[in-house]
């Protein structure tokens, strides 16, 4: 017999909502708003000029970096079992209409990644600035985490807003927060353990950076309307109903 943990995890609506999650953590490092960035976050965090950094000094750069994704993901996930929480007031049988508006929101999320609604295009961000090095690490991850950019505010918003879909509590909200954390964090830490390998993929993703947003926003348009015409919250029951009759796990 499946255990509640194993049930709560292996549920329909995060099944469909963790690689989204993933891949839009991902979508949001390759956007135009950090991956021109990663050089000087790489620098900041680590103390270390261009030329050091070319030297690949790993064990420090893994440690600044590491320290800044701990400090973004700290608040995201903070944030997002807030906003799980916040969502059990929100979701319910009574409440189904609620997912459609959900998706129209998650569809305006795209357009905006795409570069849409200008006045959402602007930056929102703290200007202290932390002491550069491995102890402003964090902090400066604690900042990055607490701003608006037109490339990550709307895919972090998205992924918020399709835990709602299925169900809301703070421990998924705060799920999907983290795995959005590691789609995003990932990559800085790949960076650091092979910077001059790691410039070079930088640059070409950099050349076809309109392709990504288009890609990313295209993403969450089509998401978006998948919540608004019912059709996720069908894929997800049709998965729970998968999982309660015939998937029997040894957790």
């Amino acid at each position: 017999m499946n255990s509640p943990f194993a049930e709560t995890i292996l549920n329909g609506s995060l099944l469909l909502a963790v690689p989204v999650a993933l891949l839009a953590g991902l979508v949001s490092f390759l956007s135009p708003c950090v991956l021109p960035l990663v050089p000087g976050y790489l620098g900041y965090v680590t103390g270390l000029t261009g030329v050091d950094l070319q030297k690949q000094r790993r064990g420090r750069m893994l440690a600044g970096i590491g320290l800044f994704v701990l400090g973004f993901s700290v608040i995201f996930v903070l944030l997002g079992g807030a906003f799980g929480q916040l969502g059990t007031l929100l979701t319910g049988p009574q409440n189904a209409w609620i997912t459609q508006l959900l998706g129209i929101l998650v569809v305006i999320m795209g357009v905006v990644f795409m570069g849409g609604f200008g006045w959402l295009q602007r930056d929102a961000k703290i200007h202290a600035k932390p002491p550069a090095g491995l102890w402003g690490a964090p902090l400066l991850g604690l900042t990055f985490g607490l701003g608006w950019a037109p490339c990550i505010g709307p895919t972090y918003s998205a992924v918020q807003l399709l835990s709602l879909s299925g169900g809301s509590s703070a421990a998924k909200g705060a799920l999907l927060a983290f795995v959005y954390s590691l789609g995003l964090g990932i990559p800085f830490l790949l960076i650091a353990l092979a910077v001059r390998r790691g410039m070079g993929v930088m640059s070409f993703f950099r050349k076809h950076r309109l392709a990504i947003q288009r890609i990313g926003g295209g993403i969450l348009i089509l998401l978006g309307i998948l919540m608004a015409t019912g059709v996720w919250g069908t894929w997800v029951t049709e998965l729970q109903y998968w999982f309660q009759n015939d998937v029997k796990l040894p957790i």
